[in-house]
């Protein structure tokens, strides 16, 4: 039986972090699914990761990660969520209009795949959006990650018809969940 907890990675598991983030950049789909690459999170110096680490732990700095922990301590997944300020820009440039979260870097290992998982992950990051007060949570999702869409719909995300150009001729889809006022879900 698979059984796992999802919760909020702590500070002292840097070394865990750039573990799984290493994993996930070797999967096949990682040209399609991230932005990074192996060999640049690979050289990234024990700094890097604890300080990423320290600061996805606290949220404070509206960063969290969450991970899927199976009974045996080993890492099923992960997603993370940064939380966009209304009438600031976003990563690619944009002008973010609500006060809203975006997902990244979401990964689950081969074996956990089909186990509930990343709607698990997703549910914890729209759960934090909601105890904050954001307006929506989204994330983009390249066209040709089909088993990805997949998963985002199953767990209510819906294509918001915005698409982000991340080069010549390629294009993202964003996928989002809107929450009304009271932090539930409007669909």
């Amino acid at each position: 039986m698979y059984t796992y907890m999802v919760r909020t990675v702590r500070a002292d598991e840097w070394a865990s972090v750039k573990a799984l983030r290493l994993l996930a950049l070797r999967d096949p789909a990682a040209p399609i699914a991230f932005l990074e690459t192996y060999e640049v999170a690979a050289e990234r110096p024990d700094a890097f990761w604890q300080e990423r680490a320290a600061g996805a732990a606290e949220g404070a700095s509206g960063v969290r990660q969450f991970i899927a922990e199976a009974e045996e301590g080993q890492w099923a997944g992960t997603a993370t969520m940064l939380v966009e300020e209304a009438g600031t820009v976003d990563w690619a440039g944009f002008p973010v209009e609500l006060r809203q979260g975006h997902v990244v870097g979401v990964y689950v290992r081969d074996e956990w795949r089909g186990r509930g998982v990343i709607r698990a992950l997703l549910d914890a990051a729209v759960d934090w959006a909601r105890e904050l007060g954001l307006e929506r949570v989204r994330l983009i999702v390249h066209e040709e990650n089909l088993r990805a869409q997949g998963a985002y719909r199953k767990a209510g995300f819906i294509p918001s018809g915005r698409t982000v150009p991340l080069g010549p001729g390629v294009e993202e889809a964003e996928y989002e969940f809107v929450l009304d006022s009271a932090g539930a879900s409007d669909r």
